[in-house]
């Protein structure tokens, strides 16, 4: 069997489903301005959101899909005559996720790999906090918010220094917390997180186009919602403490001031009322409406397509909003699948594929090394056919990658294991158990080719993990 199959089939199933969650092409093709009147998936909105003569329209938002996102606005209204003076706008991305747009500033406020708040992202976030107060009622926000968006959507409350945001990120991170817990604690920290850029808008109606990195697509957790209101601080507290962090004394200040915020109970339930599609009207009395644009079964679902065409039959596994699975488990449940998927398909000639998506979480010990929860799943898997069937079977390939392009603080996107790179692992000198006990799988997989390069895909709607099989006696 030509075992290079796999891994072509594997990579483009990865292109496949990043090219579905093209932020750009997804705007344009369920956001619209006719007639004046803009249009979601061809209908106006209810109430209709017209943009009239003299009105301003505002761009602000961010994450790693949000200069996508703005360039799709903007083509679509500039279409539709709308005067370059009637249009501005700032946009706050990571390091490589930035373009042009005309009218619009797009800043890139936090070094590639490194998700974590900076002072670029203050300055932005604050700016755009300024921006859309400085509007009227017949002014509109479009408000373009995507995974990533956290780290620079950044604005810390009064007395909570930028040093303790980035303290409590990096604990909870390595501590194994997933997105929810982290983006619960983010959201009570922060003047623009939890509905603070909503509560800042002095314009009559503000649009939040999303497009969704967390499972389950709740828009008070992707990028810790700065559109929509409700932070409960007695939940983000609790975080705190069932990781250890306010014993260990990670960030008092903020620990003091969520605990004002939960004695005083004024921010454990919104002040007004919300609709479930994430509408409701500011203090100010500015309309929000909230339109979910993908997320991550987008990109699983044209995955599996591909594999589909391919030949494969094929297993879709949605990831679910619930416990959350360590990379380990995922590479271990993966590892026990994939060797049944082999068996099968040598027996009876079949491809076989299962394509799923998630987002894992790694606990770092105190000597880690260098990876990401994909290299990490990916190598685990390794370990797990190692142990289960002695050695990896010549026709399965395992990937998980990362939609954003990032995995971890390093440049790849994720990691692939076949029998070629299976093969490099167990004739070096290296030690698997050892790589995947201290999270230091990329130098391990980077040695055997093992990597997933894409570079910043300029999208985020978390990961997607492939499992194939092919018949030895058939490529």
């Amino acid at each position: 069997m030509e075992t290079g199959r796999l891994r072509r089939d594997a990579l483009a199933m990865g292109a496949a489903a990043i090219a579905a969650v093209d932020p750009e092409a997804v705007v344009r093709r369920r956001f619209g301005l006719v007639a004046g009147s803009i249009e979601v998936d061809g209908h106006p909105l209810i109430p209709p959101l017209d943009v009239a003569d003299g009105s301003r329209v505002v761009i602000v938002g961010g994450g790693k899909a949000a200069a996508a996102m703005a360039a799709g606005v903007v083509r679509a209204v500039a279409e539709q005559g709308l005067s370059a003076s009637q249009l501005s706008g700032v946009i706050s991305v990571p390091e490589g996720s930035g373009r042009s747009i005309p009218g619009i500033e797009v800043r890139e406020t936090r070094p590639r790999a490194e998700n974590l708040p900076t002072p670029r992202g203050v300055a932005a976030s604050r700016e755009m906090l300024r921006l859309v107060g400085s509007l009227g009622p017949d002014d509109i926000v479009i408000a373009l918010i995507s995974g990533g968006g956290s780290a620079v959507l950044v604005a810390p409350r009064p007395g909570v220094p930028l040093e303790e945001k980035v303290a409590v990120a990096t604990y909870l991170t390595a501590a194994g917390a997933d997105i929810r817990e982290i983006n619960a604690v983010r959201r009570g920290a922060s003047d623009i997180k939890g509905g603070g850029l909503a509560r800042a808008c002095t314009a009559g109606r503000m649009l939040a186009l999303v497009l969704s990195d967390v499972i389950g697509d709740p828009l008070e957790f992707i990028a810790s919602g700065p559109c929509l209101p409700g932070v409960d601080a007695a939940a983000a507290l609790g975080v705190l403490a069932r990781y250890g962090a306010v014993a260990a004394g990670v960030a008092p200040r903020l620990v003091a001031a969520l605990a004002a915020d939960a004695g005083a109970d004024c921010t454990a339930q919104p002040a007004v009322e919300v609709s479930t599609t994430g509408s409701w009207t500011t203090p100010a009395g500015c309309r929000v409406e909230h339109v979910l644009l993908g997320g991550n079964s987008t990109a699983v679902d044209a995955a599996a397509a591909l594999a589909r065409e391919l030949g494969y039959g094929v297993i879709v596994r949605h990831a679910m909003p619930g416990p959350v699975e360590t990379a380990d488990e995922v590479g271990q449940r993966l590892a026990r699948e994939g060797l049944t998927l082999a068996r099968a398909a040598t027996a009876d000639g079949q491809p076989r594929a299962v394509i799923e998506g998630g987002e894992a979480v790694v606990r770092l010990p105190a000597d880690h090394g260098l990876g990401g929860r994909n290299q990490q799943t990916v190598a685990a898997s390794l370990l797990a056919a190692c142990e289960q069937a002695g050695g990896w079977p010549p026709n399965l390939a395992i990937a998980s990658l990362g939609t954003d392009g990032e995995d971890g603080p390093t440049t790849a996107a994720g990691g692939l294991v076949d029998a070629a790179v299976a093969a490099l692992i167990a004739c070096s000198d290296q030690d698997l158990a050892t790589a995947v006990a201290r999270c230091n799988t990329h130098p391990l997989l980077a040695a055997a080719d093992g990597l997933i390069q894409t570079g910043p895909t300029g999208t985020n709607v978390a990961d997607v993990r492939v499992v194939l099989a092919r018949s030895e006696a058939r490529p």
